[in-house]
């Protein structure tokens, strides 16, 4: 399943990129960077969110023999014009600079997206370096794995799905549009993408990219999440073509009930070009922020509905990690990664030039105890 190559400089008008250079085809679709993990004197421990979650995936994805640094895609940061394809100058100027001598607004307004307060006490220069580098990586890494999806049908950025961040505002924890960007960018640099469909699986509405494409015919959005927790943004809410409220404690078989009826009669209403999975993990049992109920075992069958639907239909899909506030669910995000590829659905099967024989994969107890 291969897009029309295009080259860095995409259309005509199109800024020159690094994120769509050639890779490997003895690579799998798999994006990462050691640079998303955020580690900074132990402030990241005043989130719930894990913040180093994305090398633990990996970490345990090699444990398990499925990859190596060899075959993962390297991510690299956005540039300023990537990032400006879609935000304003104006927001970027905010999250970069001191507007005034001595002002904090930079830190105020970083501080106030990543909910980390003690931010607004550090210097500019750390918080570039330790807080937003990491979040540019992750963008740049969905905007490279878009085009992965549509030249090899699936990828998968380790990090990213920041859907509160629209152009010009960001906020729980998400300071750049990553599924945003990633969709403009195969909309403007990839011939045969004319349509996308959003289905935003975390436990939040995903009111970034909503507020987006509000407007956008081109873009499909199918959202569940629990009704009664942030960002309840009513605006937002009117960019979404299939709507799924939960209640507080939604358990495993009306979740994924819900899951399989909607996803299926979101693609049936709407064929798309790609699909953009963003798979939250923040809907797991305990999570204080998401205040689901459900099992690992059914957030790994989630993620298999949602692969097999495009894998039926022979649409692309680029997954993306998202929220997630536990320590264990980087395991979960392992583990399912390992089902799908279990189940045939994500694989070096689907790379150019790979061999017959790859690396053997071994699955863990958690993993076969979910299928």
């Amino acid at each position: 399943m291969l897009s029309k190559k295009e080259d860095s400089g995409g259309k005509k008008g199109s800024h020159q990129t690094e994120l769509y250079t050639a890779v490997p085809a003895t690579c799998l679709p798999i994006v990462y960077s050691p640079e998303y993990n955020i580690t900074f004197m132990g402030l990241e421990k005043l989130h719930p969110f894990d913040a180093g979650k994305w090398g633990k995936v990996i970490r345990f994805l090699k444990e398990e023999q499925f990859i190596t640094d060899e075959i993962i895609v390297p991510a690299r940061e956005a540039s300023e014009a990537d990032l400006l394809v879609v935000h304003t100058a104006r927001y970027l100027n905010r999250l970069k600079n001191a507007i005034l001598e001595g002002s904090r607004e930079w830190s105020l307004v970083v501080a106030t997206i990543t909910e980390i307060p003690p931010l607004l006490f550090l210097p500019n220069f750390l918080v570039q370096r330790k807080v937003l580098k990491p979040l540019r990586t992750q963008t740049g890494g969905t905007i490279m794995a878009g085009k992965l999806a549509m030249d090899r049908g699936w990828a998968i950025n380790v990090g990213g799905g920041f859907h509160h961040c629209s152009s010009d505002k960001g906020g729980g924890f998400c300071a750049y549009a990553d599924i945003t960007l990633a969709i403009k960018f195969l909309f403007e640099r990839v011939e045969g993408v004319a349509r996308a469909t959003i289905i935003d699986l975390d436990a939040h509405q995903g009111n970034g990219h909503e507020r987006d494409f509000l407007d956008d015919r081109r873009v499909y959005i199918m959202d569940v999440y629990n009704r009664h927790i942030y960002p309840g943004d009513g605006y937002a809410k009117r960019a979404i073509k299939r709507k799924v409220e939960l209640d507080w404690g939604t358990e495993d078989m009306e979740y994924l009930q819900k899951v399989e009826l909607h996803s299926e009669g979101a693609l049936n209403e709407v064929r798309p070009d790609i699909i953009i999975y963003n798979a939250g993990t923040d809907i797991l049992d305990g999570d204080a922020l998401g205040g689901l109920a459900i099992s690992p075992q059914g957030i790994v069958k989630r993620d298999e509905i949602i692969f097999r639907a495009a894998r039926r239909r022979g649409i692309p899909i680029l997954m993306v990690t998202s929220g997630g506030y536990q320590k264990k669910t980087a395991r979960i995000i392992a583990d399912s990664i390992l089902n799908l590829h279990r189940q045939g659905l994500i694989g070096e099967e689907a790379v150019e030039g790979a061999g017959p024989s790859h690396v053997p994969l071994m699955m863990t107890k958690s993993a076969l105890a979910a299928i």
